[in-house]
């Protein structure tokens, strides 16, 4: 059995693999107490894009300056898309390891692949092995895969010279059960050592590697604390004591956790890698963790919109990471605004009842109902608001770009107009709210700023909140009543955010008065929707 502890290389997504020496020096005395047989200390790259640590590269003049317990093999992951996309794959490998292995504290190189790489990243072995390192190739995304597809995958590997086949639960959406079928897959073409990478999505990661183990997989990766991107990965600590007890040798766990106490866990704190709902979620259908992981990451996401964009996931599918459809608000306005529809023509000289997502709504909705029947508001739902009686709702207001399209199916259900910057959403977008009924008011995103025109507005970000601001300021409504807009814990940085934007329009040309009617937060004039019915 082969214990590989990835903890550097694959928490290094956290922190950018900026490790400090006092971690690493530790981290390596107790990896050896613990019975660690191979640290996998980082990558080892070219891509130079933005600032990383040295762990993003792991070359040989760093690891000359690091103190090596004797017990530990080293090793470095290697992404294949480095080698199959350059022109050269050879000389690629010479750039990554100058030295041959004999001269190198390097003994050990995985090429981590996705199935449509492998085929082209597998002549590399040869020269690793020329090289006198030993290979192996982690093998990302199987557990969707045809057992027949793992089988032939597996029989292409045994015509090189790997010293480990690897296969990773990429989502993290195996079971016991399922990691034993696909172990038997790989066994049916590869006779070779076989290992696994498993995900704890699902709070299964050590009870699959220890199926696995039981079933003829003996090299296992592990990380302290799991830590490792999204919900990360099967816990050293956990996965050094079994091992331990099958082997029948006692091992030193006390550095181990005293490193955790003294520098993983406050890690952890800070960055919060770990399991939840989100991440369990994920795993079951399929969908790729560094989807949550960002959105957890980013104020703009609150619980509702994850979950939204979960559903939406679930139902177009999310196996591949695609940052841009997270990053949308960034990106989808620009250019020039534009939009086709007047807010004064229904607006103007009348007071608007915006409704939040918060639960204030629901909380007073009988109050609510009472004023809209006794002055007649104009009333606006931010988003998808469900916690009124959807008769009261004259008008509905969404452009956050993921979440519109994660309620795009509730908005064809409901039966307001919509206000949205429709002219400028991209084509998917359009195509699934064909057929609703659209008030197409445009919208610039500029930092700390805010405009309004006849046809289109500029706001400081793409929260509903700022652009629901800004359509009833275009359309020129003579007051603001605010219900649901309850705000965030104040040690929730949501809450700041938010409040600024509040701030930012309060201090803005043409602001018009916002009063809070129900629980808020923010920094807003308040009244009591009880004492405007009594």
């Amino acid at each position: 059995m082969e214990l590989l502890d990835c903890t550097l290389r694959d928490g290094g997504y956290y922190n950018a693999w900026d490790f400090p020496r006092e971690l690493v020096d530790d981290y390596l005395s107790a990896m050896a107490s613990a019975g660690v047989d191979v640290v996998e200390l980082g990558f080892r790259s070219l891509k130079n894009e933005s600032f990383q640590g040295p762990y993003a590269f792991t070359t040989d003049h760093h690891l000359d300056g690091l103190v090596i317990p004797e017990a530990l093999t080293l090793g470095v992951m290697v992404n294949a898309a480095e080698l199959v996309n350059s022109r050269n794959q050879q000389r690629t490998l010479e750039r990554l390891f100058p030295r041959s292995a004999a001269e190198s504290r390097v003994d050990l190189v995985r090429v981590a692949c996705h199935i449509h790489e492998f085929s082209e990243a597998l002549p590399a072995a040869y020269w690793l092995q020329k090289q006198g390192y030993r290979v192996g190739f982690n093998l990302m995304q199987v557990a969707d895969r045809d057992i027949t597809e793992i089988t032939n995958l597996a029989k292409l590997a045994s015509d090189y010279p790997l010293d480990v086949l690897y296969f990773a639960d990429s989502m993290g959406s195996m079971t016991p059960e399922h990691t034993v079928r696909i172990v038997q897959a790989f066994k049916e073409g590869w006779s070779g050592p076989l290992g696994v990478h498993a995900h704890d999505n699902m709070g299964l990661a050590l009870q699959n590697t220890l199926a696995a183990l039981e079933h003829g997989v003996s090299w296992m990766d592990a990380t302290v604390t799991g830590m490792g991107r999204g919900p990360g990965n099967t816990r050293t600590e956990e996965l050094a004591f079994e091992v331990g007890e099958r082997e029948g040798k006692r091992s030193n766990l006390i550095p181990l956790m005293s490193s955790i106490r003294r520098h993983f866990q406050p890690l952890r704190q800070y960055y919060g890698w770990g399991t939840n709902l989100y991440y369990y979620l994920a795993g079951k259908y399929a969908i790729h963790p560094t989807y949550i992981q960002e959105m957890l990451g980013d104020s703009r996401y609150d619980d509702e919109d994850i979950f939204s964009v979960i559903h939406h996931l679930r139902e177009e599918g999310g196996k591949k990471f695609n940052l841009s459809t997270l990053d949308a608000a960034r990106h989808f306005y620009q250019g020039p605004p534009s939009g086709s529809w007047r807010p004064v023509n229904w607006i103007e000289g009348r007071e608007v009842m915006l409704l939040g997502t918060g639960p204030g709504v629901a909380r007073h909705q009988e109050a609510l109902k009472r004023y809209v029947e006794l002055y007649e508001p104009l009333v606006i739902a931010l988003n998808a608001q469900n916690s009124i009686d959807e008769k009261l709702i004259d008008l509905r207001v969404a452009c956050h770009p993921v979440r519109l399209l994660a309620d795009c199916d509730a908005h064809m259900q409901l039966s307001q107009p919509l206000i949205t910057p429709y002219s400028m959403l991209p084509e998917e977008v359009k195509s699934e709210l064909e057929g609703k009924q659209i008030l197409d008011f445009g919208l610039n995103v500029q930092p700390a700023k805010f405009e309004f025109h006849e046809t289109y507005c500029t706001t400081p970000t793409s929260l509903v909140m700022a652009y629901a601001f800004a359509v009833v300021t275009s359309g020129k409504s003579r007051r603001v009543l605010m219900a649901g807009f309850d705000g965030y814990p104040s040690e929730d940085p949501r809450n700041e955010e938010m409040n600024q934007v509040v701030k930012s329009y309060l201090v803005s040309e043409s602001a018009i008065p916002l009063v809070a009617i129900t629980p808020t937060r923010y920094d807003l004039e308040r009244q009591s929707i009880y004492g405007l019915i009594s």
